[in-house]
């Protein structure tokens, strides 16, 4: 099974692929793309288009091993750029080839877990975070995942809400654990 888990920044993803490795150890942890790539520019275009062929080329490595969650998959990329596009900050020429690349790598893919922002149990973050870049990928990764719910090219996809110890709850649940 390929978990992949999905969310803006600051969302709760690191605490929960941990959580959910610290329960099932039997699962190989695919980390932040953002960890194996150099960028001086971590919110640009460039950083997220590295990142997106990062997460796809861990799909097709990853894909003989049994157990695998990671942590962001193809189409928090897909997100990140159109944010950037809504923002007025993106290149729209790599969109195209960008949902092209997220629609190929589904199949990869057993369940996506989304964390959304929760306005009950906030996580804060200093402006050097982008908080505007934050508010937009989400809301760019919700409206991807709606679209590829409605042209069939989906995993199963779970929203997970509330405490972390919640959220780890709803992921087992998800993923037949």
């Amino acid at each position: 099974m390929h978990i992949v888990v999905s969310g803006t920044h600051a969302s709760g993803k690191s605490t929960l692929v941990s959580d959910f490795h610290a329960a099932h150890p039997e699962f190989t942890v695919l980390g932040d793309p953002f960890d194996d790539i150099e960028s001086d520019a971590p919110s640009s275009a460039a950083s997220f288009v590295a990142q997106l062929r990062v997460s796809i080329s861990r799909l097709r490595e990853s894909a003989r091993e049994g157990s695998v969650i990671s942590e962001r998959g193809p189409v928090d990329f897909l997100a990140y750029l159109t944010a950037l596009e809504m923002l007025g900050r993106g290149d729209g020429a790599l969109l195209s080839r960008a949902q092209e690349l997220v629609e190929s790598s589904m199949a990869r893919i057993d369940l996506i877990a989304v964390l959304p922002l929760d306005a009950r149990h906030p996580i804060d973050v200093p402006d050097d975070e982008d908080p505007e870049l934050r508010e937009a990928m989400e809301s760019a990764l919700l409206d991807a995942l709606d679209d590829l719910e409605r042209a069939g090219d989906a995993p199963p996809i779970v929203t997970l809400t509330g405490t972390p110890g919640e959220r780890l709850a709803q992921l087992e649940h998800a993923a037949g654990l």
